[in-house]
């Protein structure tokens, strides 16, 4: 029987874990190599892989928040890292975390112990201050993330290395863009943090180029109303239209709404399929900041010619906005090799030849909303399979499933899918008939982390609430200054603005989202 885990980091994946070992009444033990907690949040000068100085969420926080712990009201809907890890911080302290975890501690290795088949415990063994210890732990949950490596392809980019004279560096160097004052700079790669680097460099350099393969859709973290983006779209009613619509009508509608900001084929970023969050990358493109380039196909001594044939003299710097490899040095490698891929896990988080599912990989996934989020359900599912509470399917249909790769990553499939498991997928219908009020926020609203909370196990007594002020919490830290309507208007308007008072209270007191009282107030 699972009773001892250990939680191998003390980001917001380790965190979440060590509360869901809480909640399912087992012993966490939390092993953490620095000396705080907020992992890749915790943005530090050098040494490790962190955030940049600017760095801001690209999702709101009412979409990422952990299910049972809202954000405070007055924190702003997107947050840069120092607010995010203050929240962290509050967590922690609120639910009496930090006493499980182990600062400045390293996992050397995780092996099965000799009678795994039977028992399913490993042995740990960890070094703090140069003291190295063994312990035998029944499961195991590793929550060291992701961004473990650079991916830095040199071999891609033939005389990068022998011939260009300039300096290059990857993302994960880049802390603030001093360095790069009145310099010529190329950003390799257009994902989310190539589009910042990017943008922000540009304020100070000579001229930056923005290289990229297959381009990318950008999109604004402000949607209509001024509303949070993934508030607005991320909402149970549009996965029903995605699900049941012909996907060539989807992409066709999906291609006219992101193209309504701006003609992504006007400014070279067409793309293929990905996505990025960045309010300013249009606007440096227009005032030619900021220049979009195709593929590198090659570096000569201070230039880089592009597969259109085009080259850009007097390079000073290279950015590689790469991305990053995960690895997990610490797994012996018969497991090791089972979690090489986020594809070889079963639904993403279990290696399917185990003998027994003591082991589990906590955030490797690629959503299209909050991690953070899909992080906790996993969480909440992998310590009631170790606590017994739930059975995963046999080993032989672990691996027939894990080989068709068919399972949703879209942020509301992904999430229902791993809360079934649980047995926390909100009954939408069954919702309408008991209180169609919250029906209509969880099905017309943003689908967000505390639908989850509202029934089954780990139920949480504030989540009605919680779901039915969420709009209340996006507009509250906007309206940091008061003003009087009634001031210089005109006759027209004076008279109907008691009209229009009438109807602000009616939706104020019927909690009404942004969406509904819009057509109300228009009516």
């Amino acid at each position: 029987m699972v009773q001892r885990v250990a939680i191998i980091g003390a980001g917001s994946s380790g965190l979440v874990s060590i509360k869901c070992c809480l909640d399912e009444g087992l012993e966490p033990t939390c092993f953490e190599q620095s000396h705080d907690i907020g992992g890749l949040w915790r943005f530090t000068e050098a040494g490790r892989i962190c955030v940049y100085r600017s760095v801001i969420t690209n999702t709101s926080k009412e979409m990422m928040c952990f299910s049972d712990f809202p954000f405070p009201e007055d924190f702003p809907n997107y947050m840069n890292h120092s607010r995010l890890l203050e929240y962290f911080r509050m967590y922690a302290k609120h639910f009496s975390l930090l006493s499980y975890i182990h600062f400045k501690t390293t996992v050397h290795s995780v092996r099965k112990r000799p009678d795994f088949s039977t028992t399913g415990q490993w042995d740990v063994v960890t070094e703090t201050d140069g003291t190295v210890e063994s312990a035998v732990f029944d499961a195991v949950m590793v929550c060291s993330g992701h961004y473990a490596e650079p991916h830095l392809p040199l071999d891609s980019f033939p005389g990068i290395e022998n011939r260009f004279r300039g300096q290059y560096l990857h993302s994960w160097e880049y802390k603030d863009s001093a360095s790069f004052q009145g310099k010529r700079v190329l950003v390799l790669g257009v994902g989310n943090s190539g589009g910042d680097i990017a943008v922000e460099i540009s304020r100070v350099a000579a001229q930056v180029f923005l290289s990229t393969r297959s381009g990318t859709w950008v999109i604004s973290r402000i949607s209509d109303h001024g509303f949070p983006f993934d508030m607005m779209l991320t909402t149970r009613f549009h996965n029903c239209l995605e699900n049941f619509l012909p996907s060539a009508l989807m992409r066709w509608l999906r291609l006219k709404k992101f193209n309504t900001w701006f003609d992504h084929a006007n400014y070279g970023l067409i793309p293929q399929k990905s996505l990025i969050v960045n309010d300013e990358l249009p606007s440096c493109i227009l005032s030619g900041t900021v220049v979009v380039k195709p593929n590198v196909e090659e570096f000569m001594e201070s230039s880089a010619v592009f597969e259109d044939g085009t080259v850009e003299e007097n390079i000073d710097m290279v950015v590689f906005a790469t991305g990053y490899t995960f690895s997990f040095p610490f797994l012996e490698e018969s497991v090791r090799n089972n979690c090489r891929s986020k594809y070889t896990l079963y639904k993403y988080i279990f290696p399917p030849p185990l003998e027994k599912p003591t082991l589990a990989v906590l955030g490797l996934i690629a959503l299209t909303g909050s991690i953070m989020a899909g992080t906790e359900v996993q969480a909440r599912w992998v310590t009631r399979v170790f606590k017994g509470l739930n059975q995963l399917p046999p080993a032989s249909r672990l691996m027939a499933e894990v080989a068709k790769n068919k399972i949703k990553t879209s942020y509301i499939g992904y999430m229902d899918e791993i809360a079934s498991c649980v047995g926390v997928k909100p009954n939408v219908l069954l919702l309408f008939l008991k209180d169609p009020k919250l029906a209509l926020e969880v099905f017309f609203g943003p689908c967000t982390p505390c639908q989850y909370r509202l029934a089954g196990p780990g139920k949480w007594v504030g989540a009605r609430n919680t779901i039915l002020t969420q709009w209340h919490r996006a507009v509250k830290p906007l309206r940091t200054r008061k003003f009087f309507l009634m001031s210089n208007l005109n006759l027209p308007c004076c008279i109907l603005s008691p009209l229009f008072l009438v109807l602000t209270s009616v939706a104020k007191e019927n909690n009404l989202s942004p969406p509904l009282y819009d057509n109300l107030v228009h009516t």
